[in-house]
């Protein structure tokens, strides 16, 4: 990852910028589904308190109907004339059970009604009871009446004629209007399946449910597998108290977790209890939360792409700048870069191209400034030697040498005088390669007089190339640099020959000698000097050799590339070979003779 980053300042830059926009992206997705996920329990709470309060006002209706239904039969003249006789009355029993059956009718939660005189007058029902296992307070609380005004029962069972059913009991004592005495009771049974019903019908979200309590919190209706009677604890233990008339509490944990929502009546002490199970809430979250991861996700995708194409955007030129730095030759121009935008980019090229231009010009006029230099130099040391006077003052020595008759004197000076005239040549850089083998020749000439019995030259050059034209002083310093360093140097006689042949790759030009050659390591350091470009400050400069191989060298490749360099071979002590190619054309002939 570290190589990764450090080998472009486009990856570092779309890393930091993705981190930077993916952090914030990711807790706003986090923060959304916390969000999310917490209204939709508040929604769920909300919409389930919603609908125990719609249900608590139909039971409300249902109860006050109820306890007004008892007050009124409590205040009806029949029933206080039939509890008050001392014998049963038929007639009196008859009105009565048309009485209850016109009021309980079109009531279809009422399950029964009933008038119980004490002793033993028969009880009146508007429909016949058969048998019943209801349990008045009384018998537990003898003194509940004188605290309460009604009573209502747990769920119990009642026989008539139609069959058994289950019924809920709203009791209270019946007082004479005269005297405010105990003459009997009345019981209105409420059908509990006509209220388990409305319970059952009552759906909180998708699996929800909910349940009717007592005072005791005890079930008097809920969904048909619960049973009644029994206490909430029996189903949910340790749920502990309800606090308040309405609320909601957490019971559980993890998936079994449940919200419990409790609201207290208005007319009586019954409650309605919702129950959610907390997987109602999972699964709309995990909607929620494939919701933000998609959005996010998208958002991600958005971001990398768009990061992706403005890094492109900003990067790119300075991609195209070092490409074109890294792959610029230095012995080339720096070619121009295209500006397309601009910004600070686009400023930054322009100005590389203002500095590519400059060190173009800068490089065209230091290479122009060593032209002048060099033909400055040479014109100044022609006018110093005084070519004429020069050539003058070794005619008359030759003369005087042959009028003594000392021919070797004669001989020496002539090859002197020619070699000279040869190496000024009036400022011209081409000459034959007849002009060039004679110019080596006379080299030779002086050389031979000076180590008599040292060395022997031959020349093999091919006859259909001596016209051709190259640049001069090449082949003199070569043979220069065998005669000092490999002939000079060891004992006896060593030879010097020079071959030149032609063909279609050009004109090929060989200095060899069998004198002591070259050690390795020397070799390799001469090689190594050959290969390095030749600099403008080492034109030009000689060596203790004469010119010397680099500047032989450094003249080939100016002059004919990089290919017509010096190529040097040698074993040490059997010799060396120094080889060349030029061209093969025929421009530089002509431009010379012009010259010429």
């Amino acid at each position: 990852m570290k190589k990764w980053l450090g080998r472009s300042l486009k990856h570092k830059l779309s890393l930091l910028i993705i981190v930077v926009a993916l952090v914030p992206l990711l807790f706003l997705g986090i923060f959304s589904y916390n969000i999310a996920a917490g209204l939709t329990e508040e929604k769920a709470k909300i919409s389930g308190m919603n609908t125990l309060r719609q249900l608590e006002a139909y039971l409300d209706t249902m109860v006050k109907d109820v306890e007004n239904m008892s007050l009124f039969l409590i205040g009806h003249n029949g029933v206080q004339e039939y509890l008050k006789s001392p014998a049963n009355n038929y007639v009196q029993q008859t009105t009565i059970i048309n009485f209850l059956t016109n009021l309980a009718f079109s009531k279809d939660y009422i399950a029964n009604i009933i008038i119980e005189p004490l002793g033993e007058k028969t009880p009146i029902s508007f429909k016949s009871l058969v048998g019943s296992d209801f349990t008045d307070v009384t018998e537990s609380y003898p003194n509940y009446y004188d605290q309460q005004p009604n009573w209502w029962s747990s769920v119990h069972q009642q026989w008539t004629f139609e069959g058994v059913r289950k019924v809920i009991t709203l009791a209270r004592p019946i007082r004479s209007t005269d005297k405010y005495k105990l003459i009997g009771k009345e019981q209105i049974n409420l059908d509990q399946a006509v209220i388990a019903e409305q319970i059952t019908q009552a759906v909180l979200e998708k699996s929800g449910f909910v349940l009717l309590l007592d005072e005791q919190n005890r079930i008097l209706a809920g969904p048909p597998d619960w049973g009644t009677n029994l206490p909430l604890s029996h189903y949910y233990p340790d749920i502990g108290t309800f606090e308040g008339v309405s609320g909601f509490l957490d019971y559980g944990e993890g998936a079994d977790k449940k919200t419990i929502l409790y609201k207290t009546m208005d007319s009586g002490s019954w409650k309605l209890v919702g129950i959610i199970p907390s997987e109602e809430y999972r699964s709309q979250n995990r909607y929620f939360l494939t919701l933000t991861a998609v959005a996010v996700s998208v958002a991600i995708l958005f971001v990398i792409i768009f990061v992706i194409f403005l890094i492109q955007k900003i990067t790119n030129p300075l991609s195209a700048l070092t490409k074109f730095l890294k792959n610029t030759s230095p012995d080339e121009p720096m070619p121009a870069i295209p500006v397309k935008s601009i910004d600070e980019v686009g400023q930054l090229i322009v100005s590389y191209n203002k500095l590519s231009s400059r060190i173009v010009k800068l490089t065209d006029e230091v290479k122009w400034n060593e032209s002048l230099k060099k033909e400055a130099d040479m014109q100044a040391l022609q006018i110093q030697m005084n070519p004429h006077f020069l050539y003058n003052t070794l005619s008359s020595i030759h003369w005087l040498a042959l009028m003594n008759r000392d021919t070797k004197i004669a001989e020496m000076v002539g090859s002197l005088s020619d070699f000279l005239r040869f190496s000024l040549n009036n400022g011209q850089e081409y000459c034959s390669i007849e002009q060039e083998i004679i110019h080596v020749k006379n080299y030779v000439s002086i050389q031979s007089i000076r180590y008599p019995d040292k060395f022997a030259f031959q020349v093999n050059v091919d006859s259909s190339i001596q016209e051709k034209f190259t640049l001069k002083l090449l082949l003199q310093p070569l043979v220069e640099n065998a005669m000092l360093h490999g002939i000079l140097k060891r004992e006896g006689e060593g030879s010097i020959t020079i071959y030149a042949e032609c063909d279609e790759q050009g004109i090929h030009f060989t200095v060899a000698d069998d004198g002591l050659g070259i050690a390795p390591e020397r070799l390799n350091w001469l090689r190594t000097q050959l290969s390095e470009h030749p600099a403008p400050h080492e034109m030009g400069r000689p060596t203790k050799g004469g010119y010397g191989l680099r500047n032989v060298h450094n003249r080939l490749v100016l002059h004919y590339g990089k290919d017509a360099g010096l190529i040097v071979e040698s074993t040490e002590g059997e010799g060396t070979r120094v080889m060349f190619t030029i061209p093969n054309t025929e421009d530089t002939k002509s431009d010379n003779k012009q010259g010429m």
